[in-house]
C-alpha cells in the first residue's frame, strides 16, 4: 500500500511554485467583517495627528521591526487606501475584508501578491500534517479565489498552489514571458496525465472535445481529496506530510472525479446556484443577538428564542480544516446581532456543508485506485 500510495501524485512536484498562507501580524488593524469599516479605520489612523504612545493605545497595535507607527501612518496618506482594500479567506465559508500590502501586512507573501491580489486565479489549499487538528478524519484541503490566511486551518497552517502564474511587472517575473498567465503545473507530470486520459492538455479551459485544462486538473484531485475511503485508507500517511494523488485510471473516471471536484469547489466557493436553495428557515421576530449557539432537535439556537430550523446534524458536526464552520461561524459572532445578510450566509453554509457530504459519498461510489 506504501508503494501504491507513493508512486501518486506530490502537490509539491506537480505545482512549480506554492507558498504559506499571509500572516499580518495585526489583524484587528488590517482586516475587518465590513470593508467601509476597514477603510474609514486606516483614515482615521493616518490622519489622526497625535503621538505614537496614543495611535498605539486607540489603534492596538505597536511598532515592530516589520511595522512603524509613524511610518506607516506617513505612507498610507500617499495612497488611496480604497484600492488596496480587498477580499480575503480568513476561515473557513468566512470572506472578511484586508489592506493587502506589506506597509501593513508583516507576511503578505509575494507569490500571493503577484499571482492572486486582484487576478483572476484560484488557489488549491492543503495542510501539510494532519496530526496537526487531532484525532478527526482528515479535512486539510480547501479552495479559494482571494489571498488565504495562515490560521484558514485550525492549526499546522496551510499551504497554496495557485493554478496559473502571472507576469509581475514590477520585479523578476516567475514567468519566461510577457503572457498575461501560465498554468503553475510540472509539465512532465501533466504529460504522464494526458497520457493516461487520451486527452490534450490545453492552457485554458476549452468547449474542444478530447481536451483538459488546469482547472480539470485541480477539480480531480479536489475530488480525491474528498473521498472518505481515501482518507481512511490512508490517514497514517495523512498525519504526516502531504497527501499523494493517485493518477487517473482512464478518461471516463478521471471525467467522473473531475465534475464531481468541481462541484464541490464551486460549492465552497459559494458560486454554485445550489447554495442558494435553502434547506432551513429562521425564526423571525425575535432578538437576533447570537448568545450561546447550541443545536438541539435539528434546531440551532443562537438564543433562547431564535433558531435555524431544520438543520442536519451532519452539517453541524462537519469538519473543514479542522474546524466545525456550523458551529465555528456563530461562535466567532457572540455578543453580536445577526443582520438579514448573515442570515442568508449561514443558510448558504448549511446547504454547503449537507452537500459536501452528499458529493462526498458519490465520490466513493467511483473506483479510482
Amino acid at each position: 500500500m506504501l508503494l501504491q500510495y507513493n508512486n501518486g501524485i506530490h502537490p509539491v512536484d506537480l505545482f512549480k511554485i506554492n507558498v504559506m498562507g499571509f500572516q499580518t501580524h495585526r489583524d484587528n488593524f488590517c482586516i475587518d467583517d465590513s470593508k467601509n469599516n476597514l477603510i474609514n479605520r486606516l483614515l482615521n489612523f493616518s490622519q489622526t495627528e497625535y503621538n505614537e504612545e496614543y495611535l498605539s493605545k486607540k489603534f492596538s497595535i505597536k511598532s515592530t521591526s516589520d511595522f512603524n507607527i509613524q511610518t506607516v501612518q506617513k505612507e498610507l496618506t500617499k495612497v488611496n487606501i480604497e484600492d488596496g482594500v480587498i477580499p480575503c479567506s480568513y476561515r473557513p465559508f468566512e470572506m472578511k475584508y484586508i489592506y493587502y500590502d506589506r506597509l501593513v501586512v508583516d507576511r503578505p507573501r509575494k507569490e500571493l501578491l503577484v499571482n492572486v491580489k486582484r487576478k483572476n486565479n484560484i488557489l488549491l489549499g492543503i495542510g501539510r500534517q494532519g496530526l496537526a487538528v487531532g484525532d478527526i478524519d482528515w479535512c486539510l484541503t480547501t479552495v479559494s479565489n482571494h489571498p488565504v490566511d495562515a490560521n484558514i486551518f485550525r492549526r499546522g497552517g496551510v499551504n497554496l498552489f495557485p493554478l496559473y502564474l502571472y507576469h509581475d511587472e514590477n520585479k523578476n517575473s516567475y514567468l519566461e514571458t510577457k503572457s498575461e498567465r501560465l498554468p503553475n503545473l510540472n509539465l512532465e507530470i501533466v504529460k504522464q496525465i494526458a497520457e493516461k486520459v487520451s486527452l490534450t492538455f490545453t492552457n485554458e479551459k476549452e468547449t474542444t472535445k478530447g481536451t483538459f485544462a488546469p482547472i480539470d486538473i485541480l477539480d480531480y484531485i479536489y475530488a480525491v481529496l474528498h473521498s472518505p475511503t481515501y482518507r481512511e485508507k490512508y490517514k497514517e500517511f495523512l498525519k504526516i506530510d502531504f497527501p499523494r494523488v493517485p493518477f487517473p485510471k482512464d478518461q471516463e473516471t478521471f471525467w467522473k472525479l473531475v465534475n464531481l471536484g468541481g462541484d464541490i469547489r464551486q460549492i465552497h466557493l459559494l458560486e454554485s446556484p445550489s447554495v442558494e436553495n435553502y434547506i432551513t428557515q429562521y425564526r423571525v421576530g425575535g432578538d437576533n443577538l447570537v448568545v450561546k449557539p447550541q443545536f438541539k432537535d435539528g434546531k440551532v439556537f443562537i438564543n433562547e428564542t431564535q433558531y435555524f430550523d431544520n438543520v442536519p446534524q451532519i452539517a453541524w458536526e462537519f469538519y473543514i480544516g479542522g474546524y466545525q464552520p456550523a458551529q465555528k461561524w456563530l461562535k466567532d459572532r457572540k455578543d453580536r446581532k445577526l443582520e438579514i445578510e448573515d442570515i442568508m450566509h449561514y443558510q448558504k453554509i448549511i446547504v454547503a456543508l449537507t452537500e459536501t457530504h452528499r458529493l462526498m459519498q458519490e465520490i466513493d461510489k467511483i473506483d479510482f485506485e
